[in-house]
């Protein structure tokens, strides 16, 4: 399956531009595995049986492979891609209000370095719009929303704009995932910084936990959906750091790391196109941030490891740097519709092979706390 999409599927979709040929994919996938008999038929059950069931702040995953948020922007094919093998899908980034994102072109393919830049501007449907969509899915795996700011909303607005959308995804979303690292979104990095990040946070979570004992009057103790934060490569130690801190002081279930990269070190392909740079370039970048985190929270912390994998190697890699969970984006544009397999099975392979007896055996091994 995987030959027959590199040599006959994927140069057919890399003749068109690169937006038009994803567009172009999630209809494929709609229409392909859009019947709940076309999804149990699917590579599903070759993907799902490599593992078993694995706990992940108070979620259960079939796998630990999911696709990252910038794929399935609206919502749209979340069980198609669950019955292509993955243990959980991110939807979004959505924002509150809806958006058309930044002027095409931007989204852009290289080849060469099997890499994708994109300077979208999260283009998306809107929040409540999405939510309405999830409604009426029932998952067949871990469902995670990543939510972002509008990009007319300033910073010090921030917290409200990321707050209206929380209230809604907190209705579908198995976790949420806090964006404040898309480098195509003006200012939206400035989140980072200690001082708003811990305030936006701290917002957050409280208002998780309001809306969690608004729901379940007999738990007043329960702290709502988990929360994780998506954080960018480009970092500093220092920031990195800083960041850590403040995720375990508010109780934060996770770190995603990480997103797209602004940096362009040993690029093939000659390019001055702005945007956020993914795939393989970004795999040692995000590794390095995985085993900086994995150090500084003395693995307390559950690491999301995304950024270039291709490979059960590259993913056994992020593991080793202290990842407990993996995504993938871009190594799926490339690889096809049997990544997901190829990727969970090899990485059960490698795993065995090195005498884990689990992924939890193995997280971290290559960073030293």
């Amino acid at each position: 399956m995987s030959k027959i999409y590199q040599k006959i599927i994927r140069p057919m979709l890399f003749q068109l531009p690169s937006e038009a040929a994803h567009e172009f994919g999630i209809e494929l996938l709609k229409i392909g595995l859009g019947s709940s008999l076309a999804q149990n038929l699917s590579v599903k059950r070759f993907g799902g049986e490599a593992f078993v069931e694995l706990e992940r702040f108070g979620l259960t995953f079939d796998n630990p492979l999911g696709v990252a948020a910038g794929f399935d922007k609206n919502g749209k094919v979340v069980n198609e891609l669950a019955a292509l093998g993955f243990g959980f899908v991110e939807v979004g980034t959505v924002t509150y209000e809806s958006q058309q994102g930044n002027e095409k072109p931007r989204l852009f393919r290289l080849p060469e370095d099997k890499a994708l830049i994109n300077r979208l501007g999260f283009n998306n449907e809107g929040t409540r719009r999405v939510v309405e969509r999830l409604k009426k899915v029932d998952p067949q795996c871990v469902l995670g929303v990543n939510i972002g700011k509008n990009k007319d909303v300033p910073i010090d607005a921030a917290i409200e704009n990321y707050l209206a959308s929380f209230d809604l995804a907190f209705e579908v979303a198995d976790y949420i995932a806090i964006n404040v690292s898309s480098p195509n979104t003006p200012n939206l990095r400035e989140l980072q910084k200690a001082e708003n990040l811990e305030k936006l946070l701290s917002e957050l979570q409280k208002r998780n936990q309001a809306l969690a004992k608004r729901k379940n009057d007999k738990s007043q103790q329960d702290a709502g959906v988990p929360l994780l934060v998506k954080i960018a490569p480009d970092l500093s130690e220092a920031e990195i750091e800083a960041i850590v801190e403040i995720a375990l002081r508010l109780n934060l279930s996770g770190i995603i790391a990480t997103n797209t990269t602004i940096k362009r070190v040993n690029l093939r392909t000659k390019t001055d196109e702005s945007g956020g740079l993914s795939g393989k370039p970004l795999k040692n970048l995000s590794n390095e941030v995985i085993r900086k985190i994995h150090r500084f929270s003395k693995g307390k912390l559950p690491v999301v490891g995304v950024g270039g994998v291709f490979t059960a190697a590259d993913a056994f890699e992020k593991i080793a740097a202290g990842a407990c969970l993996i995504q993938t984006y871009t190594g799926f544009v490339y690889q096809g519709i049997g990544f997901a397999r190829d990727v969970n099975l090899g990485l059960a392979r490698i795993l065995k092979e090195k005498g884990f007896k689990s992924i939890d055996e193995a997280v971290g091994v290559n960073s030293r706390i």
